[in-house]
């Protein structure tokens, strides 16, 4: 990215102009901060830079923070906090998650402090809306107890140039308007010295000592903008300005010099004819042979090493055996090999081929491929656990103690609620929602086998089809699989706490798990939201561990800190928390009223007149009566609108029978709706018909009444805005 907007290497890595250039910027930044929030410690420090010929890169020795990314806290006022984000005042003694408001506050102001000074594109680092900007503001360990303070900025170090056409996230969309207004085309890490200078001039006794360091800056600036073509800054500069070329080709020997490909005898010999120069970068352009060219021309060691290996045998062996080696060290810090087949490569080359070959595959998938005991122990973790975790107290026990260990270890856990967490693990209750949380991990490849199963069956029942078109619709359907909010996996999952219900007759306690369980994803979380009243430590850990672990899968946006993590809990966590609050309190509100079901019979009527005036214009038009697919529209809408209006008209009745009497009122629909297509002429298939009615209807209308329940406002909401 950094080549397609500037059109040179990666600056910061190979031009020290540019590594100081940064560095100075963050000092200006630091100094800034103890003005505007009254402690340069806002900002981390930078105490050095080097380079690295060795690994042919730029350091640079930074202030260690001894902190973290942010604790996810639990809060059942979401509705205020969404309310707090949109700019109302509200009650702080009723709005919650205080941790996550002082970060938000802290970011949005230092991002207002740079634009002031005019580390315009610096700023980029810190832009809430990018969704990934949260880990680079940690805080302080010492400063848990004071959520406000000990908030750091410690990262200021672009990894990704922001092109206008190739916004990466849905802040971007906002940076890319900004840019342009600022006549910034490609964004990266440019700032405004001028505007620097002007917020300099307004604190002239804060920047007294600094003078110096802002010509120094000056200078690597120059430098640095000037070291690449950058045509959409430099726009007709490049056609006449002979420093931006000197500048230029001197910066690219340089950078040679630090990546070593080339040697100090090679940067005279090159660095001192603008022709080799440029003989020298065209020949990186050369496809495969380029950098063996550069090598060979532009370094003595390298030159020696590529003429023993066309004149010696003995040679390129130990040249073979050392490419086979380092990437064998690579594949194992990268886990795809073990220590014992790192070992295997380095004494048997043969070995370091097939691992080459496999080296395309993802990590798993290769170490599952060459490895018989990683093979078995995946197979064992992902079949057979499920089934020990089931059926062994003991297997269960050291599962939730691995847990705890874990979340110790990652900070989403403190010592005194890890000690709460272990003993509580021998009660009976405890023991129940671990048995049902092992149901819960043997479902995981329900949805995967059945979703495979039906794109193999349907490849093999339509031989007529040209073998690429079947396969792309087989994966179609597997992918259908991975997004429908309701998946076999999680039928098989709903239907066990059902099955719990009636076995203990007993819906109290499993009131949230028998709805939340039927869903895909978040049904995993359903038994640690649902021991939330119980166990509120236990409930708030096993949300918080599930929920990370399962969100870091994401590239870049699934960093631990990050803001999609904290979206996730709050969606598995607090805001299921929110609405059970919301729900207890409308009940208190409803006990006064009287309980009504008579509604339910005539919004039958309507929804099955409904259908059927669908069947009768379909017969009008001289068209076979309609499938549920014909008419998907109505199939969704009417049942859910249904289950909407029933939930509304039970007035007094309690939750869980608002839902059945949803559930009753969809297959009360499908009856009758039935009848009406026998009256029309269906016969055929009539059974098949009803009963997928039955199931359908009563799911979106229980759908409809949860929808509804959940949109209803918090009744006592006006009173905690100010």
């Amino acid at each position: 990215l950094f080549w397609i907007g500037f059109q040179g290497p990666f600056q910061i890595q190979i031009n020290p102009a540019a590594a100081r250039a940064g560095a100075l910027w963050q000092k200006f930044i630091r100094r800034a901060a103890k003005i505007r929030f009254g402690d340069e410690k806002a900002v981390v420090d930078i105490y050095g830079l080097f380079v690295d010929t060795a690994i042919g890169s730029c350091g640079e020795l930074s202030e260690w923070i001894d902190g973290r990314t942010w604790r996810l806290e639990v809060d059942d006022r979401l509705d205020l906090l969404k309310l707090w984000r949109k700019g109302k005042k509200i009650d702080s003694s009723r709005i919650g998650s205080p941790e996550y408001r002082a970060k938000y506050e802290f970011m949005r102001e230092f991002v207002r402090l740079m634009h002031d000074m005019g580390a315009h594109e610096f700023a980029r680092q810190y832009e809430w809306s990018t969704c990934k900007s949260q880990p680079n503001c940690l805080k302080r360990k010492k400063t848990d107890h004071t959520p406000d303070k000990g908030l750091v900025a410690v990262d200021f170090r672009a990894g990704l140039t922001l092109l206008p056409f190739l916004p990466m996230s849905p802040g971007d969309f906002k940076l890319i308007l900004s840019g342009l207004f600022r006549r910034s085309l490609v964004q990266f890490d440019r700032g405004n010295i001028k505007t620097l200078e002007r917020f300099i001039q307004h604190h002239k006794e804060n920047f007294s000592d600094m003078m110096g360091m802002l010509e120094d800056l000056k200078a690597s600036e120059d430098i640095y903008r000037n070291s690449v073509p950058d045509i959409t800054h430099n726009f007709l500069r490049i056609f006449y300005s002979k420093k931006l070329w000197l500048t230029m080709l001197k910066s690219a020997v340089t950078g040679w010099t630090i990546k070593g490909i080339v040697d100090d005898r090679g940067k005279e010999t090159i660095g001192h004819s603008r022709i080799k120069i440029l003989l020298y970068l065209l020949l990186g352009f050369i496809p495969f042979l380029g950098g063996l060219l550069q090598k060979a021309w532009g370094h003595s060691g390298w030159r020696d090493h590529y003429k023993q290996l066309a004149s010696s045998w003995n040679y390129f062996k130990k040249a073979l055996k050392a490419k086979a080696i380092e990437s064998a060290i690579a594949w194992h810090r990268a886990g795809r090999i073990s220590e014992d087949k790192a070992l295997g490569i380095s004494e048997n080359i043969y070995t370091y081929f097939v691992h080459l070959l496999l080296s395309v595959l993802p990590i798993g998938l290769h170490k599952i491929l060459t490895d018989w005991e990683y093979a078995k122990e995946r197979f064992d973790y992902f079949f057979i656990r499920p089934v020990r975790l089931y059926f062994n107290a003991e297997e269960r026990e050291k599962w939730l103690r691995d847990m705890v260990r874990q979340g110790q270890k990652e900070q989403i856990l403190t010592r005194e609620d890890a000690g709460t967490i272990l003993s509580r693990i021998k009660e009976p209750f405890i023991q129940k929602y671990l048995k049902c949380l092992a149901v819960h991990v043997c479902t995981l490849p329900v949805t995967q086998l059945v979703s495979v199963s039906i794109a193999i069956i349907y490849v093999l029942l339509h031989p007529e089809l040209p073998r690429s078109q079947a396969w792309i619709i087989g994966a179609g359907i597997i992918a259908l699989f991975q997004v429908i909010p309701i998946s076999p996996g999680s039928m098989v999952r709903g239907l066990y706490v059902v099955y719990l219900v009636i076995k203990e007759k007993n819906f109290k306690d499993y009131n949230i798990a028998v709805f939340l369980g039927f869903f895909k994803y978040i049904g995993y979380l359903a038994f640690p939201i649902q021991m939330a009243y119980r166990y509120p430590v236990i409930a708030r850990f096993m949300a918080t561990h599930w929920a990370t672990e399962s969100i870091r899968i994401v590239p870049v946006f699934g960093e631990k800190g990050a803001l999609l993590e904290h979206w996730i809990y709050r969606l598995f966590y607090n805001w299921p928390l929110t609405i059970r609050r919301r729900v207890q309190k409308r009940m208190e509100i409803r006990k006064k009223q009287p309980v009504r079901y008579w509604h339910i019979p005539f919004i039958s009527l309507l929804a099955a007149a409904i259908f059927g005036i669908a069947d009768y214009y379909y017969l009008s038009k001289n068209m076979p009566l309609p499938g549920l697919l014909d008419i998907w529209w109505l199939t969704l809408s009417i049942p859910m609108m249904a289950g909407a209006i029933t939930t509304l008209g039970c007035a007094g009745a309690s939750i869980g029978k608002r839902i059945i009497g949803a559930a009753v009122c969809g297959i009360i629909v499908a009856f009758l709706y039935t009848g009406v297509s026998i009256l029309l002429g269906l016969n055929e298939g009539i059974v098949i018909h009803f009963a997928w009615r039955v199931f359908i209807f009563a799911i979106f209308s229980v759908i409809g009444a949860i929808s509804t329940e959940l949109k209803i406002p918090d009744p006592d909401i006006r009173k905690s805005i100010s």
